[in-house]
């Protein structure tokens, strides 16, 4: 059987960045709840590899095909069939429909192109799309680059980098 190691070794950059996360989240008694799309639960899975990530961490949930962001995090149909599932706005609504949803103070919503297949000239395959809603709100574009395994290691980087960012304007 072949398939993605999403193993993090126990110094990387990721693991320190996530532990740190999970710190501030404690000491500001916040909570957190994930929304993935293309990164099919990878993030929850970084956060929860780190011993009492229960204190902070609600859960998340994988909303890889449409219908999940319509029924489970309350993403708009307007924002699927204008913007498209890899955009800015849906993002957003996956953050924002993440705390709706698990009561957290803060929501990662992750959505984008790991690829192989799947871009276009407007958004190319390692288009992604980060957002943070609670009390900051952020969201980001990135451009990554790889192969599908390596796209999706470096959204789960960018977004714990941009949700420390966001724990550190409150």
């Amino acid at each position: 059987m072949t398939g993605e190691s999403t193993a993090v070794s126990p110094g990387s950059s990721t693991q320190i960045v996530a532990a740190e996360v999970l710190r501030k989240l404690r000491s500001t008694s916040t909570t957190l709840a994930v929304a993935e799309s293309c990164t099919g639960g990878w993030l929850g899975k970084v956060i929860t590899s780190i011993p009492g990530a229960s204190v902070s961490f609600w859960g998340g949930v994988i909303a890889y095909d449409d219908e999940a962001k319509l029924k489970l995090l309350s993403v708009s149909p307007g924002a699927l069939s204008a913007d498209g599932a890899v955009s800015e706005r849906t993002a957003r609504e996956m953050a924002s429909g993440i705390v709706e949803a698990s009561g957290a103070t803060w929501g990662v919503g992750i959505t984008g192109l790991a690829g192989p297949d799947g871009g276009t000239a407007d958004k190319p395959v390692g288009t992604v799309y980060v957002a943070i809603s609670g009390p900051s709100d952020l969201c980001r574009a990135y451009h990554l680059s790889g192969d599908r395994r390596s796209i999706r290691s470096q959204a789960v980087d960018r977004a714990l980098e941009l949700l420390d960012e966001a724990l550190c304007t409150q």
